[in-house]
């Protein structure tokens, strides 16, 4: 099994309607109009979209309108990481079912002192034995309070069924590493548009970046300009959006990511509680930065 991972894919955050409903209709609305950019692929069901607040019914019924509504060039990826082992494997099947081609899988954080290197290569394992898709490891530390260490990642980048790793952790001496002990078939992919150019210079294959949502085409330009190697235009958008990225990803999160798709004329919504709407002034912080990057 495999999967190529090259370009730039949203995390696509879930859209709520005011009742705290999933709003299905929105969701292919936005799928619809990403779909006309040059984006490689989605990821659905990650920590953008609001994972740890849905239940395994809207996560289905995500991943059916998502299939749906995802052209067949572009990447679904489906995100089935829980607590336990037992359950991601059964999510991970059920995505497979549905029409998912990847599965990413974060750390289980609970029990986070007991989450060791041990015990993520055997959780990992049996998860990659009993997928029917690939499956991609995901490091995030900074909501899980888990480090995958790149001895554990070297180790798992041997399994034939796990095939990259999406690195949110920003931390560009830890992707190098990864970068380092892995092999070149391994698919290393940037988890935040701060460290975009210098994950690509580093040898990630792309990114999956919460920024895309809101700049699809800007952000899949630094990847074109890279590959065709014109490094000092990749740098300077990447200077320019980067004001834009720490005021949404750093500093105000799904909340607003969301009021940023509202201004750019996308279905944001409302985030589910306990996750709160942006105060009017937020939201001005919001309209100044996309401003400032020339996407209003």
């Amino acid at each position: 099994m495999s999967i190529e991972l090259r370009g730039v894919l949203p995390p696509v955050p879930t859209p709520f309607g005011e009742d705290g409903e999933v709003a299905y209709n929105r969701l292919a609305e936005n799928l619809q109009r990403w779909s006309r950019t040059d984006l490689s692929g989605y990821l659905v069901v990650g920590s953008t979209g609001e994972c740890a607040t849905l239940t395994e019914h809207e996560k289905l019924r995500l991943w059916e309108v998502a299939r749906k509504h995802i052209p067949g060039e572009k990447r679904f990826i489906a995100g089935t990481g829980c607590e336990s082992t037992r359950e991601t494997i059964a999510l991970t099947k059920q995505a497979a079912m549905i029409g998912a081609e990847a599965a990413l899988v974060v750390t289980p954080w609970y029990y986070k002192g007991a989450m060791k290197s041990r015990e993520l290569e055997v959780h990992f394992t049996a998860v990659a034995d009993a997928a029917p898709i690939p499956i991609l490891l995901y490091n995030v530390p900074q909501f899980t309070g888990v480090v995958i260490e790149p001895d554990a990642v070297a180790k798992l980048a041997g399994h034939p069924n796990i095939v990259g790793m999406k690195d949110s952790s920003g931390v560009m001496g830890t992707f190098a590493e990864f970068v380092r002990v892995t092999p070149p078939s391994f698919q290393l992919v940037v988890g935040t548009a701060l460290t975009f150019y210098a994950g690509l210079c580093l040898g990630a294959r792309g990114g999956i970046l919460l920024l895309a949502n809101i700049a699809p085409q800007e952000c899949v330009l630094i990847h074109r300009l890279f590959e065709d190697g014109k490094h000092e235009e990749a740098r300077r958008l990447q200077l320019r959006l980067m004001p834009l990225s720490r005021a949404i990803d750093s500093r105000f999160g799904i909340p607003g990511v969301k009021a940023a798709m509202s201004l750019r004329g996308y279905y944001g919504g409302p985030p589910r509680p306990p996750l709160l709407p942006l105060q009017p002034d937020e939201t001005e912080t919001v309209r100044t930065a996309l401003g400032n990057a020339g996407l209003l």
